[in-house]
């Protein structure tokens, strides 16, 4: 039972954040570019040592 509650509360951390950075996208003029620059960089490195075993 413990464990219900603990995973609910970690559900509504994570709503609140995502709820928060929506929030804060809609109000700011954000560099898109850069952060889909960026998330692709990282997805590069997740690929590519999966597939050489590397790093």
């Amino acid at each position: 039972m413990i464990r219900f509650v603990i995973l609910g509360l970690i559900v509504l951390v994570v709503w609140f954040l995502i709820m928060r950075a929506v929030r804060f996208a809609q109000t700011r003029e954000i560099d898109w570019t850069g952060i889909a620059l960026m998330v692709a960089f990282v997805m590069l490195a997740f690929y590519l040592r999966h597939t050489t075993g590397i790093g």
